[in-house]
């Protein structure tokens, strides 16, 4: 699962480039490839542990595999026989393993703490400790709300451009309400497993979805998931996204990148010239930060009469997709790009780890918040310019 890139559907309009990024992404494949891609490993000390791994399955003659998650290695494999398989588990306590049958796109995880499970495939049920059926009950959950949105994008998906453009706001209001589920969810798992481990099989899919002192409540430190090998990559990664927060309060800093027609622009000839700017640093790969646009581009429409101006500063690499998705995204304000990724001006300047992140700039050129999403920026707006 990659939910950050469903909100490509939600943008004005529905164009190739989305409807191919969002195929890309949305099978929970993807999600799992994309998790597999930590690589960490527990300290030669740590504690192994080993226990039986067994199950069900319709899918006689076929692989079962047995993946530490954390390093993407295989542990142990078997292959079905009369319905059934065994495998052993031996990896370091706490390790999150995965079990899944060659040509699946689904991994039920569990974390190796001594307890033998038992798992069927075809129902994607496990039985074993507390604490991996709970996990279990959660992953089944996050993924019915995927299957949710999977529904309104091939609803969607099926509908001529006219009645997409005619159905979009209702789209966008099922999408989001599915989206609030979500978080709803999420929240409920870091608050009430604060002190576990369990936490870690989620946070590559859920902290996208928070920000501000909610976000660094959920990658506090002193929470034992956030030293788990499977999460402690991507906490540093969120917990980097928290530290632009340290500049608000300040001036901003000024970089010269080129605009889309490659003529270079210092960013000072929009920032503290008397106007409200709000700072964005997107990339039209970036899936959480298409989603958010459509929001930035209503607030710009309401507010831009006033004194609001946005500035894009692209971390893309390819100037066609940056000039098809400000196409598509309708996004009517100035960009600019070097179109050096992370590597770019914009990222060494203001150290951007990762994205969407946003700056909003008074008219003086002070900082007076960061990474305003959603809601929050037009509440923001609206206490500046009023209605």
């Amino acid at each position: 699962m990659c939910v950050s890139a469903i909100s490509l559907i939600f943008a004005a309009n529905i164009s190739e480039m989305e409807i191919k990024k969002f195929k890309k992404y949305m099978k929970k494949t993807v999600f799992m490839t994309a998790l597999l891609l930590v690589v960490a490993v527990f300290t030669s000390c740590a504690q192994q542990v080993e226990n039986m791994v067994s199950g069900t399955s319709s899918q006689n003659g076929k692989t079962v595999y047995l993946i530490d998650l954390s390093t993407n290695s295989k542990l142990d494999s078997a292959v079905v026989k009369n319905g059934k398989f065994t495998m052993t588990a031996h990896a370091e306590k706490d390790a999150l393993l995965g079990v899944t049958v060659d040509g699946s796109n689904w991994f039920t995880m569990f974390f190796q703490d001594g307890t033998p499970v038992t798992i069927d495939t075809d129902k994607r049920t496990l039985k074993g400790s507390a604490l991996n059926e709970q996990l279990t009950e959660y992953d089944l959950q996050q993924d019915s709300y995927i299957t949710e949105i999977n529904n309104l994008y091939q609803e969607l998906s099926a509908m001529s451009e006219a009645e997409q453009e005619a159905k979009m706001p209702e789209y966008q209001q099922k999408y989001l309400a599915v989206i609030e589920k979500m978080k709803a969810l999420y929240r409920t798992i870091f608050q009430e497993h604060k002190q576990s481990v369990l936490p870690a099989a989620f946070v590559a899919s859920a902290l996208e979805f928070f920000q501000g002192d909610e976000l660094k409540e959920m990658i506090n430190p002193e929470y034992p998931y956030t030293q788990h090998p499977f999460a402690k990559k991507y906490v540093e990664v969120y917990r980097k996204r928290t530290a632009l927060e340290d500049m608000v309060g300040k001036q901003f800093i000024d970089l010269e990148e080129p605009d889309t027609n490659g003529k270079m622009h210092k960013l000072s000839e929009y920032v503290g010239q008397g106007k409200w700017v709000f700072v964005d640093f997107w990339a039209s790969w970036c899936g959480p930060c298409c989603r958010e646009i459509p929001n930035v581009v209503k607030n710009y429409n309401k507010y831009h009469s006033k004194g609001f101006e946005v500035v894009g500063l692209s971390f893309d690499e390819d100037k066609n997709d940056w000039l098809q998705a400000i196409n598509d995204l309708q996004m009517p304000w100035p960009h600019l790009s070097d179109l050096e990724g992370w590597q770019s001006v914009a990222a060494k300047v203001y150290g951007i780890t990762s994205i969407p992140a946003s700056l909003l700039i008074d008219p003086t050129g002070k900082i007076v918040a960061c990474n305003l999403r959603g809601d929050k920026l037009g509440e923001k707006l609206q206490e500046i310019f009023g209605e």
